[in-house]
């Protein structure tokens, strides 16, 4: 079975903690802080590994988190980084996230880094001054990203093979390459695309059996969405026509519902080259046959080649198998960008990460109470032990020049209330 669909969830490894030691040698007496920084945790990268083909290996493990950063030690020793941990997709994985990342991944051995490592902590040996000769604080380390991601495989095939269920499609493929499509007379036979390959003069073609579209597909009827997107990276389709459907439905009708649902889903793909092949010509008579390949050629004109082809007899598979060496460029597929709404296409793959929120707000919790609420001054009170008397004074002088004392002030704060900055209550006094 092909698994075209996974949702993980990635972790960066938190950043190493910063020591707080002090010099111990033979005759220095007064030895000065020598406190190391920790490392810096590990990022989580996708990797395009050209020797996968689906995102099963996700299936068994959907959790996957970098190791931590390495702490600080005396005599300056700063902590290793933490190793990044590569997570290995397939050639046309499209990745999203909630938070609004978005990543197209196309080509061998292309990388993007979905969940950066944690910042490390300084060691106490970056804290000393002139006033301040022996600090007795340090950094910790902070989390690492965090975000739940889709992966979404979108197949990376040269010509895609569309057309109604029980059309012949896999049929043909069989035909035409080494694949071994399932193939029964009653709908929906191909549950999964399949691929396989054709050459000829030393060049190869990737082909794709879409399974079976039905009316309403590009809503999600059917099969719907689930295997539609495969068709988007083909650079030429194959609308398979039955000449004989069992269930007695008209050949035109049956092909204007294909193209409605094709364009419904991606106006893109109406745009793409077509190639009509009408199936299963043994079982019609051979004039029935020429007249219907004649009528079509009138239909789509002369930009679409129309085949008379069968996958029992053989008749037309040389004839289509040269039309689609024409129609497909030698030139590599170029990767396509992913769109945000409102801005320009990108050239080349780009990799857009959120920056860090730096505005806070102050807002009264109770009677001589205030909370503070912003991203960056809870970050900034997380690398700090609260216990540490030192630090905390370290983090007050950092809170006014940032500029929250004085809001904390414009909002009724006195000396002595108590102020709420993440999960951490206590009393800030400025002016003691």
């Amino acid at each position: 079975m092909l698994y075209d669909k996974a949702r993980i969830f990635v972790q960066g490894g938190r950043g190493g903690d910063g020591s707080q030691s002090f010099r111990r040698e033979a005759h220095v007496p007064r030895g000065g802080p020598d406190g190391g920084d920790g490392g810096r945790g590990g990022d989580v990268v996708l990797v395009v590994d050209d020797s996968l083909r689906d995102l099963q290996s996700f299936k068994r493990k959907a959790h996957y988190k970098a190791r931590p950063g390495q702490h600080g030690q005396g005599a300056n020793r700063i902590g290793a980084d933490g190793p990044t941990l590569e997570i290995a997709v397939p050639p046309g994985t499209v990745v999203t996230s909630d938070d609004g990342l978005a990543y197209d991944l196309v080509h061998p051995g292309q990388r993007v880094v979905v969940a950066r490592g944690g910042p490390y902590g300084r060691g106490n040996k970056r804290f000393a001054s002139a006033t301040r000769q022996a600090p007795r604080f340090a950094e910790r380390g902070l989390p690492g990203e965090e975000r739940w991601l889709e992966l979404r495989l979108k197949l990376l095939a040269d010509v895609g093979l569309v057309g109604l269920p029980n059309a012949g499609k896999s049929s043909l493929l069989r035909r035409l390459t080494r694949a071994d499509p399932k193939v029964a007379d009653y709908p929906f036979t191909t549950l999964e695309p399949v691929l396989g390959t054709v050459e000829r003069d030393g060049r190869q073609l990737v082909l794709a059996d879409i399974p079976g579209l039905i009316e309403g597909a590009s809503e999600g009827a059917g099969l719907g969405h689930d295997f539609l997107a495969h068709v988007e990276r083909t650079r030429v389709l194959v609308h398979v026509l039955d000449l004989a459907p069992l269930d007695g439905s008209d050949p035109a009708d049956n092909h204007a519902v294909i193209e409605a649902e094709l364009a419904a889903h991606d106006p893109r793909l109406a745009a793409l080259p077509r190639i009509l092949a009408l199936s299963k010509a043994d079982l019609v008579p051979e004039e029935d046959a020429a007249a219907a390949a004649e009528m079509w050629r009138e239909e789509v004109g002369g930009d679409t080649p129309v085949v008379v082809t069968s996958s029992a007899t053989g008749r037309g598979l040389d004839e289509l198998v040269g039309l689609l060496f024409e129609r497909v460029p030698v030139a590599q597929a170029e990767a396509l960008p992913i769109e945000e709404p409102g801005e320009e296409a990108l050239a080349e793959h780009r990799t857009f990460r959120p920056a860090a929120r730096r505005t806070f707000h102050v807002e009264r919790s109770g009677p001589g109470a205030f909370r503070v609420v912003g991203e960056g001054i809870e970050r900034l009170l997380a690398r700090y032990d609260p216990d540490n008397e030192e630090a905390m004074a370290y983090v007050e002088h950092r809170l006014a020049r940032i500029g929250v004392i004085r809001a904390l002030e414009d909002a009724g704060f006195e000396p002595g209330d108590e102020v709420e900055i993440g999960d951490v209550v206590f009393e800030l006094d400025p002016g003691a």
